[in-house]
């Protein structure tokens, strides 16, 4: 039974560093992203998900969006410019005309009256 406790003790000892280390990257952000509706929240929110990134939440009546990554593998950068490429202005980012042509047209959010 000792024996058990002491194994168990390392364990915990062990894994605990990496663990503190690992939260010590993660960065919370938030931004403003152009969508109108569910579906621009399923495209946005999987535009995001590019690797290191730990959750990503779109929420469709304020627009925003929260991001918790692990800086060591992305960047907010990276993740913005990949929503961008999805069709959605993100801040200081534009979608191309060419890109947010590709939504479809209930999500066109530039057109009058849909964006806010």
């Amino acid at each position: 039974m000792t024996r058990l406790f002491y194994c168990f003790l390392a364990v915990c000892l062990f894994s605990l560093p990496a663990e503190l280390l690992a939260k010590g990257n993660v960065i919370t952000g938030n931004y403003k992203v152009n969508g109108v509706c569910e579906q621009c929240k399923a495209r946005i929110e999987a535009a995001a998900y590019v690797k290191g990134v730990k959750y990503a939440d779109w929420n469709v009546d304020s627009h925003n969006l929260t991001l918790k990554y692990d800086s060591t593998k992305t960047s907010a950068d990276v993740i913005l410019k990949s929503i961008v490429k999805a069709g959605h202005d993100v801040g200081n980012y534009t979608a191309t005309l060419e890109d947010y042509n590709k939504l479809p047209s209930c999500c066109r959010y530039r057109t009058a009256g849909k964006m806010h």
